[in-house]
C-alpha cells in the first residue's frame, strides 16, 4: 500500500554557486534564490496490487513524485506512508556500482532489499534468463551498453520479491524483445497482487497495463481515474497547447536557411483535418502542409518540397512537386505561389520536424528553411520505428 498526503517538494534555484554561500551568511538578509515548486499538493492511494500510472509531459514532476515514494527524496511538505517492501528501478545508473560485475551489483542489491545471499543464489538463475546479457553477467557494468544495464537493474527489481514495485521510464531503452518480456512481466506481477507505480509516455502501454492513471501538469494533478480518461485528458492538452503556439508558427525560426533569393517562402502552416494550423495531430489524420511563396524573379518550372524528419534528425518521409508530376509553370517577380501537401500521417507517437524548399528544376534552392515547425504525433496505439503501418493480425490454432 502507498499513501501520499499533500505533498509538495520545493527547490531552491541559484543563479551562481557563490550565491548559496552568501545567502547562508548569518548578517546577510537578502535572499538570492528563486522558489522552485516540482510538486505543489499531491495526494492519492494506491491499495495493494493495484497498478498506477504516472503521465505527462517532461517537467512535470513525475520522476521527482516516484524518488519522494521511493525514499530517495524527502518532501518539503506532506508525507508518503508505504507498507511493504519497495523495489526502485529509476533512472539509469542508479543503484550500481559500475566497478563492480553484474554478478555482483544483484547481491549487493539483494542485501539492501534484505534477502539473505541465498535467496539471492536461488533467484540468481531467474535473473540471468530474464536480462538474457550472456557472460557480461561477470564484467563490470561500467562496460554495460544502456539496454544491457536496464535489463539486469529491472531483472533484479522484479526477482527479489518486492510487495511494492516502482518503474521510472527507464524501460524506454529497452528492444522491442525485452520490452515484451516486460509487459508479460508486468501482468505477472498484477496476478500476484504486486503494487505497481510506473511512469510511461508510452500511453498504449499505460491503457494496457493500468489500473488507474494519473496526469501531471506543473507539478500538480490534473486528473486522475481510469486509465482511458486520463489519457485523454492527456492528449486534449497536448492539442491545446497548438493554440498558444500558433502565432510562433508563422515566424520562422529555421535551424539553417540557404538559397539563391529567386523565390521567397513567406508563411509554412501544418494544417489539421479540421484546416486548422496544428503543432500536435493525431495517428492516422490528414494533414496539410500548406508553403506560400513570392518570387522576386522570374522563374520557369520551380519546385516546392517536404521534409519530415524524427528527433534524432533521421528523413522520415520527404516529396516535391516534381516527384509527384506536379508541373507548377512561369511566374514572374511579385508572383505569389501556395502550394498544399495533402497526407495521412501515419507516423508513430513522438515529435518530428518539418523542413521546406523551393527550388529550381535543377534542384538548386531559391529558399531552403531547415527544421520550420516542430510538431507532435499522439496516439493510443504504441508502435516501434517511425511509420505506423497498422498491420492487421490474424491468427489460428491447430491441434
Amino acid at each position: 500500500m502507498v499513501l501520499v498526503q499533500n505533498v509538495s517538494k520545493l527547490y531552491k534555484l541559484y543563479r551562481r554557486p557563490a550565491d548559496r554561500l552568501r545567502e547562508a551568511l548569518p548578517f546577510v538578509k537578502r535572499k538570492f534564490h528563486t522558489d522552485f515548486w516540482a510538486l505543489r499538493d499531491i495526494g492519492f492511494q494506491v491499495e495493494k496490487g493495484e497498478t498506477l500510472a504516472l503521465v505527462g509531459p517532461n517537467g512535470s514532476g513525475k520522476s521527482t513524485l516516484l524518488q519522494i515514494v521511493a525514499g530517495i527524496l524527502q518532501p518539503t511538505k506532506g508525507r508518503v506512508v508505504t507498507r511493504g517492501r519497495i523495489a526502485a528501478l529509476l533512472e539509469l545508473g542508479a543503484g550500481f556500482n559500475p566497478e563492480f560485475s553484474g554478478r555482483e551489483n544483484v547481491f549487493l542489491n539483494g542485501e539492501i532489499m534484505g534477502l539473505s545471499r541465498a535467496e539471492i543464489e536461488r533467484a540468481m538463475p531467474s535473473i540471468e534468463a530474464f536480462a538474457e546479457i550472456g557472460e557480461f553477467i561477470a564484467r563490470p557494468v561500467k562496460e554495460y551498453s544502456s539496454g544491457m544495464y536496464v535489463r539486469l537493474a529491472f531483472a533484479t527489481a522484479i526477482h527479489v520479491d518486492p510487495e511494492i514495485l516502482i518503474v521510472d521510464e527507464a524501460l524506454a531503452v529497452g528492444d522491442a524483445v525485452f520490452a515484451n518480456r516486460c509487459v508479460r512481466k508486468f501482468e505477472e506481477l498484477r496476478a500476484r497482487k504486486i503494487t505497481v507505480l510506473f511512469v510511461s509516455h508510452d500511453l498504449g502501454l499505460v491503457k494496457q497495463l493500468s489500473d488507474r492513471a494519473i496526469l501531471l501538469l506543473n507539478g500538480r494533478m490534473e486528473a486522475q481515474g481510469a486509465p482511458s480518461d486520463v489519457i485523454n485528458r492527456y492528449i486534449g492538452l497536448v492539442l491545446e497547447k497548438q493554440q498558444a503556439r500558433q502565432e510562433k508558427q508563422h515566424r520562422f525560426e529555421a535551424s539553417f536557411r540557404h538559397g539563391d533569393g529567386v523565390s521567397e517562402i513567406l508563411t509554412v502552416e501544418l494544417l489539421n483535418a479540421a484546416g486548422e494550423p496544428a503543432t500536435s495531430v493525431a495517428g492516422g489524420e490528414t494533414v496539410t502542409v500548406r508553403v506560400r511563396s513570392r518570387f522576386h524573379q522570374p522563374a520557369c518550372d520551380p519546385m516546392v518540397g517536404i521534409l519530415i524528419r524524427n528527433r534524432i534528425g533521421m528523413d522520415v518521409y520527404g516529396t516535391n512537386t516534381r516527384i509527384e508530376k506536379k508541373h507548377l509553370g512561369s511566374y514572374l517577380a511579385g508572383d505569389e505561389l501556395e502550394v498544399d501537401f495533402h497526407f495521412a500521417c501515419w507516423l508513430t507517437p513522438q515529435q518530428y520536424t518539418l523542413t521546406v524548399a523551393t527550388q529550381s528544376p535543377d534542384g538548386s534552392s531559391h529558399d531552403w528553411l531547415d527544421d520550420v515547425i516542430p510538431f507532435d504525433v499522439v496516439d493510443t496505439r504504441a508502435a516501434a520505428g517511425v511509420a505506423n503501418l497498422r498491420a492487421e493480425i490474424q491468427w489460428r490454432v491447430s491441434r
